[in-house]
């Protein structure tokens, strides 16, 4: 039978960082158990398992043998940077349409030491260009049209943005930075939680201008699960796994829309903006009813943007907004409180489903030391370029 609510049930993510000692079935295996365990369940519960893995290419079937081989179906998922969100969205479809009444969603990957992420890069071959690949006469275009590098993409987002705006400083930019650093100190699970100076930030390597390195999402090992629920089962279960629960109220998965001027460079400030406007109208909550948001500051500059792509200030008021002190953890609009990509860390499959981690905790008043008090509501938001946009807006249980 169909139904309407799904809840989250369990939820574990492992310590971001590095782990040579485990591959990502292990790591996946640790978070997926971990999350069951939460749930107070077993895989005999689960019916359906949503894995996502993007670099490292392992199958959902292979964690199978490892957590409980059942024959449930598997979907495995690869959507760039929204891998994570999308298992979850995978998950809550299926229990959605009534094929089972709960759902395993996983995202892993092994990242430490990958350097740069980038989709291309120009041949060695002096000023000889010959046309060939999908875009014809105009690929490869990185290091000679601009950049496919993560960095200058992101890059050319923030400064794009302080262009037309105005304000949004090399400063600027490093103390969104040094905000995330701060809040990753309270974090134990981040991949780095040392607090750095403003001066630190704007000194440190540049990577591409305005993104010094500790203003770039730290690539590195790490998991995340969640055991999904839908609300007629729940209502089924012990008191304590219900009072535990936590309502998600929107699920949104969105890509780029057709756009006269272009079909082909990315957009991640319309692709991100409809996928708010999608999930504020599914859950009824607006942006002011947010106690806080994780979302995808994969660099500083992106952070900034999503301010206003997220319409969490007036559209164009992003600098505005964060000088207000809105987004520091004791504002009226945290962001990031986990340390955010830049120090939490971004095993890229792991994410999207770490940001539900993080929103979840603070609902379930089990966020400790960096505890939002009394939150409610919270928004978990992620992209990928390709480009997907996963938003998903998750509620306390009423008690």
């Amino acid at each position: 039978m169909a139904t309407d609510d799904v809840w989250i049930l369990g939820i574990h993510m492992t310590k971001f960082g590095k782990h040579p000692d485990k591959d990502a079935i292990d790591l996946a295996s640790d978070a997926a158990l971990n999350a069951l365990k939460d749930a107070q369940v077993t895989m005999k519960d689960v019916g359906i398992l949503a894995y996502g893995n993007l670099v490292g290419q392992t199958q959902g079937q292979m964690l199978q043998k490892q957590i409980g081989q059942t024959g449930i179906p598997v979907f495995n998922v690869s959507n760039a940077c929204a891998t994570g969100a999308t298992a979850i969205r995978t998950a809550v479809m299926a229990i959605k349409a009534g094929e089972t009444d709960m759902g395993l969603a996983v995202g892993v990957e092994k990242l430490a030491g990958a350097g740069l992420l980038a989709g291309g890069s120009a041949k060695k071959d002096g000023n000889k260009y010959e046309p060939h690949g999908r875009y014809g006469a105009v690929a490869p275009v990185d290091g000679r049209i601009g950049t496919d590098t993560m960095p200058g993409v992101f890059a050319q987002i923030g400064m794009e943005y302080g262009h037309r705006y105005g304000g949004a400083s090399f400063e600027l930019f490093a103390r969104i930075s040094e905000k995330n650093h701060s809040h990753s100190t309270l974090n134990p699970l981040a991949a780095y939680t040392k607090k750095m100076t403003l001066d630190e930030i704007m000194n440190d390597v540049m990577i591409a201008y305005p993104n010094t390195r500790p203003m770039c999402s730290a690539n590195c090992d790490g998991a995340a699960a969640a055991v999904l629920v839908s609300g007629a089962k729940l209502k089924t279960l012990d008191p304590d796994q219900q009072r535990r629960a936590v309502k998600i109220s929107a699920s949104v998965l969105t890509s780029d829309p057709w756009e006269e001027a272009c079909q082909v460079l990315p957009n991640v400030n319309t692709l991100t903006r409809n996928a708010a406007e999608q999930a504020y109208a599914a859950s009824g909550v607006g942006p002011e009813d947010l106690d806080l948001i994780e979302l995808h500051d994969c660099f500083a500059t992106a952070e900034l943007v999503h301010y206003d792509n997220l319409m969490l200030c007036k559209s164009g008021e992003a600098v505005p907004f964060f000088e207000s002190g809105a987004t520091w953890r004791d504002g009226k609009s945290p962001v990031n409180v986990s340390g955010g990509l830049e120090s939490k860390g971004h095993p890229i499959a792991a994410t999207g489903i770490a940001n539900v981690w993080e929103i979840c905790h603070h609902l379930r008043g089990e966020a400790g030391d960096r505890q939002i008090p009394d939150a409610k509501v919270g928004l978990a938001h992620v992209i990928g370029l390709g480009n997907a946009c996963g938003v998903h807006i998750l509620e306390r249980h009423a008690a």
